[in-house]
C-alpha cells in the first residue's frame, strides 16, 4: 500500500497562502479537447511578470474529438506544437506527451513521459519554492507522479480545473469524471490543492465573438489563431457565449483578488461523483467566485504586449 507523507498543517496552510513571489510552474492540458485550453495557455505564456512556465504536459482525454485517451492525448500534444510554432514565447518551453490512459486502480500509476518529468522537476525543487502544477484536464498526470514518487507532495503546489462546486448537486465535470482513480488520488493524499470548479463558480467566464473579434483578432499570429479557434466552435453564434473555464487557474496565480477563495477541508468523492465531508481531513484552497470583467481585462490587456 502506498504511504504519502503527511505534511504538517503548519506548512500545508503555508503552501495554501497565495504565492508572494513570481511561480515557478507546469503546466498539464487537454489542449485539444476543447477551445479554452488555448486561451489558458496563451495566457500563461504572456504573464511573464507573474509565472515562470517549465514544461507543459500533454493529458488524455476522450470524447467526440478522440478516438481514446491516447488519441485525445496525442492530439493535445500537437496542438501545443502548433500553439509553439505561433508564439516564441514557447518556443524554449519543453513539451511532454502524458498518459495514453486512466488509471486501471487506486495504486496503479499511468507511466508516460510527463509523469516522469513532472516526479524530476519537483524533487529537484528548493524547499523554499514549491513547483506549482496547473492542471487543467483529467489530472491522470498528476496522480500518476504522485504515486510513482510520493514524496513530491512535498515539493509541489497543484491549481486545478476540476469537478463543480460543492454546493451543485453532483460533481461529474469532464476533467474529474473522466479518472476517478487520479481523481481520489489528489483529493485524499494531502497534497497542497488549490481547487477551482467549473459549474457554479468559472462558468462566470464567459465570452462572445464580438468581444473576441473586437480584443483578439488584431493581436498578430496569436490572436487570429484564438479568435478562429472560438469561431470554429459554433456553427450559430447568434445570442451565444462560451465559457473559457481554463483561464481561471492562471488568472488565480497572477491576483488572487479576482477569484475568492477559503479553505475547506477536503471533500471525500464517491463512485457516482457526488462530494461528502469529514472536518477531520485535511484543508485544500477551495475558490467559490470569479471576478470575470477582471480577469478578461487582464487577459486582452496582455495580448497587446
Amino acid at each position: 500500500m502506498i504511504s504519502f507523507p503527511k505534511i504538517t498543517q503548519e506548512k500545508l496552510l503555508q503552501r495554501l497562502a497565495h504565492p508572494t513571489k513570481k511561480v515557478r510552474m507546469v503546466l498539464d492540458t487537454d489542449t485539444y479537447n476543447e477551445i479554452d485550453d488555448q486561451f489558458a495557455v496563451v495566457y500563461a505564456l504572456k504573464s511573464p511578470g507573474q509565472l515562470q512556465i517549465e514544461a507543459f504536459y500533454a493529458a488524455p482525454f476522450h470524447n467526440e474529438l478522440s478516438d481514446g485517451p491516447a488519441d485525445g492525448m496525442e492530439k493535445s500534444y500537437q496542438e501545443l506544437q502548433k500553439i509553439a510554432a505561433l508564439l516564441p514565447e514557447m518556443s524554449e518551453v519543453p513539451i511532454y506527451r502524458g498518459s495514453t490512459g486512466y488509471l486501471s486502480g487506486a495504486e496503479s500509476p499511468q507511466d508516460s513521459d510527463a509523469a516522469r518529468n513532472l516526479v524530476e522537476r519537483a524533487m529537484a525543487s528548493p524547499e523554499d519554492d514549491p513547483l506549482y502544477v496547473v492542471a487543467i484536464g483529467a489530472i491522470t498526470n498528476v496522480a500518476s507522479a504522485i504515486l510513482m514518487e510520493p514524496r513530491i507532495i512535498e515539493k509541489i503546489v497543484v491549481v486545478w480545473l476540476g469537478g463543480h462546486a460543492l454546493s451543485w448537486p453532483d460533481t461529474k465535470e469532464f476533467n474529474l469524471a473522466q479518472d476517478l482513480h487520479a481523481s481520489r488520488t489528489v483529493l485524499n493524499c494531502g497534497v497542497p490543492l488549490v481547487l477551482i470548479p467549473c459549474m457554479g463558480v468559472t462558468s462566470h467566464l464567459l465570452t462572445t465573438l464580438p468581444e473576441v473579434r473586437e480584443f483578439v483578432l488584431d493581436k498578430g499570429e496569436i490572436g487570429k489563431y484564438l479568435y478562429e479557434t472560438y469561431e470554429k466552435c459554433a456553427k450559430d453564434h447568434f445570442a451565444y457565449s462560451r465559457v473559457i473555464w481554463d483561464i481561471a487557474t492562471i488568472a488565480y496565480l497572477v491576483e488572487e483578488s479576482w477569484l475568492p477563495n477559503e479553505l475547506v477541508h477536503s471533500p471525500i468523492l464517491s463512485e457516482d461523483f457526488r462530494y461528502s465531508y469529514d472536518a477531520s481531513r485535511h484543508f485544500i484552497r477551495y475558490v467559490h467566485f470569479v471576478r470575470r470583467d477582471r480577469v478578461f481585462r487582464d487577459f486582452f490587456s496582455k495580448l497587446e504586449g
